[in-house]
């Protein structure tokens, strides 16, 4: 074949320029816990998630200057919590007024702070002391921050799905009864007043059961069908924040934004446990990201996005009760990942073993646009890619969605084309991972 004379080559870069050209960031939050006596420094953490991860949002379990320091000048978004011991205090205004001059002004704005949580799933608690003086210190530190010029700065709690007393079907979703109007009420007004996240905490993985696994780590399932509003579930993690959502309705306050202040899933438990792995861990936590990215919202809040976090970034061994507690981590202490959920710079990857160098497979970036994707598949598909298995009846048709099929059409074209890493950059919209993207009877070629 004649090679191409300068001006068809030009075409040829700008056509492809053109193609893969459109990418949008992943947005993704991760809870920053150290329990645990051989984790790194802040600053090392701090640094590694801005220069090695997609990461741009961090919640923190309380306000340790140390760890808000760390972030300074990083432009990550920093949720930093007031400890449920501070909550009597803070609903006094001189008291929350101190509180913000010590845990927040010597930080803000060098360190982005968003969002301060006011303790931690204090409904949980049932100390009705706590309770009573949770909305008072919401507003009172509101105000605080009002008062000292800082009027980015959110306010909110979070809850456990404890807080519902019926969520299934979703529809069926209402508070515990005493708490609703009294505690629920004012609460839900603060937000809608202060333009602020009501934050819950779903687990699907608290949630599952042996016939309900797929449904939790959002495969392939025949769903389950709410008669109230004639929808099918199809994942737990719509169900569940559809039933936050028709609790906060049922109040008249269904227009409120709800964030996702934790959820994850463990990479091991129990001996025997079924539906804990290193690839169920991966497999909720990258459908989640690709769920959170996608605007698509749920069954009920259809468009929404939600501010979501995922717990946790690092497995911390010093957490007591089962063997996933302190599994729940994304990355080990030595910074390296425990599974590839796409989020590293540069498509670094882990897996939970140790991958052969001879092996290495191409998958599409999460972020890359929907018009990215397609324009990687036809690309890919027209220069030798075996695109026959994500037609319909193929092995891998489902599921059927852009990212899986540019995935499959990504990866053939890689391996038939010479498996060099600039047969996968699709510019730059293409990760090269050691970790196995294979799933039932769709097998990636290697």
């Amino acid at each position: 074949m004649a090679p191409l004379s300068p001006a068809k080559t030009l075409a040829v870069l700008m056509v492809m320029i053109h193609l893969f050209s459109s990418v949008t960031a992943v947005s993704i939050g991760v809870n920053y816990g150290a329990f645990a006596d051989n984790l790194p420094p802040p600053a090392q953490v701090a640094t590694f998630i801005k220069e090695r991860t997609y990461i741009n949002r961090v919640k923190l379990f309380d306000c340790n200057p140390d760890f808000i320091r760390a972030f300074a000048g990083t432009g990550i978004s920093l949720m930093i919590t007031a400890p449920n011991g501070d909550i009597p205090s803070l609903a006094n205004a001189t008291a929350a007024r101190a509180w913000v001059a010590a845990n927040v002004a010597p930080f803000y704005p060098a360190t982005d702070i968003s969002l301060i949580a006011v303790g931690n799933e204090i409904m949980a608690t049932s100390d009705k002391f706590l309770i009573a003086r949770l909305v008072p210190a919401m507003r009172s530190l509101s105000a605080a921050l009002s008062a000292a010029g800082f009027h980015k700065i959110r306010v909110s709690t979070p809850h456990s799905l404890g807080i519902l007393s019926a969520s299934e079907p979703p529809s069926s979703g209402r508070f515990r009864r005493g708490y609703d109007r009294v505690i629920f009420g004012p609460m839900l007004k603060f937000h809608r007043e202060t333009k602020t996240p009501f934050i819950v905490n779903p687990y699907p993985y608290f949630g599952y059961t042996d016939r309900t696994l797929d449904y939790a780590l959002f495969r392939p399932n025949p769903g389950k069908y709410d008669p109230a509003t004639g929808i099918n579930y199809t994942n737990m993690f719509d169900a569940q924040l559809d039933a936050v959502y028709a609790a906060m309705n049922r109040l008249g306050y269904g227009d409120v934004e709800i964030a996702v202040g934790e959820t994850g899933w463990p990479s091991m438990a129990e001996p025997n446990q079924a539906g804990v792995s290193v690839e169920d861990a991966r497999s909720f936590n990258l459908n989640l990201i690709r769920k959170v990215n996608s605007g698509k919202g749920t069954p009920r809040m259809p468009n929404r996005t939600f501010e979501t976090y995922i717990f946790s970034l690092f497995n911390e061994d010093l957490k007591p009760g089962p063997i996933a507690e302190r599994n729940f981590g994304l990355f080990r202490p030595d910074l390296t990942p425990v599974y590839d959920v796409g989020i590293l710079r540069g498509g670094q990857s882990g897996g939970g073993v140790q991958p052969s160098p001879t092996r290495r497979w191409c998958v599409a970036q999460l972020g890359a646009s929907n018009q990215a994707l397609q324009d990687n598949i036809d690309y890919a598909c027209s220069n030798g890619a075996d695109c026959k298995q994500i037609e319909v009846g193929g092995a891998c048709f489902e599921p059927n969605t852009l990212l899986a099929h540019a995935s499959f059409a990504m990866n053939s074209y890689f391996q038939k084309a010479g498996r060099h890493d600039f047969n996968c950059d699709f510019s730059q919209t293409g990760v090269i991972t050691a970790t196995d993207p294979s799933y039932g009877t769709c097998k990636f070629s290697s």
